[in-house]
């Protein structure tokens, strides 16, 4: 059977965000287990900065991909005229159409993601507080694309994989 562009763009973007998804779970499992306080953040070992850093790679890769990749996909799909869009009306037309619960949302979560990956706060509470946030803008991440890959199923069923 023969495939459209718009359906084979939503497939590869879709295997895209589900490895990610899968690494950022992982990691966010694996900062559960370990006791990351203040005290372990002023002297990191070599596994938690390594921890650390595939937790913000994949919750930045996890976002940029579910912005470039996932969400014009649906928008072609439903026949959006995606080239004209910039992000942010990209985000309100998805919010428009009930596949985006808030634009607001995804922004702040980009917000505290890029506080999180790009500044490097002086004290090391800062750092700590930092980290719970991310750590919870991730989870929302996650749950963002499960009603994403919900709607897929439910919206559009010969489209998911």
């Amino acid at each position: 059977m023969k495939q459209f562009p718009e359906s084979l763009a939503l497939e590869q973007a879709l295997t895209i965000v589900r490895i990610h998804r899968q690494a950022l779970a992982e990691a966010l499992d694996d900062l559960q287990q370990r006791p990351l306080g203040i005290a372990q953040l002023q002297n990191l070992s070599k596994a938690d900065r390594r921890l650390l850093d595939q937790f913000a790679y994949r919750y930045t890769r996890l976002q940029d991909d579910m912005g470039i990749k996932l969400m014009p996909a649906i928008l072609r799909i439903l026949q959006e005229d995606v080239a004209r869009m910039s992000m942010l009306d990209r985000l309100n037309r998805l919010e428009q159409l009930g596949w985006l619960p808030s634009a607001e949302e995804w922004a702040d979560l980009r917000r505290v993601r890029n506080e999180f990956a790009h500044d490097y706060p002086d004290t090391v509470a800062e750092r700590f507080e930092r980290l719970q946030l991310a750590r919870a803008a991730a989870q929302r991440l996650l749950e963002i694309l499960a009603h994403f890959e919900q709607q897929i199923q439910q919206r559009l069923p010969r489209a998911s994989s």
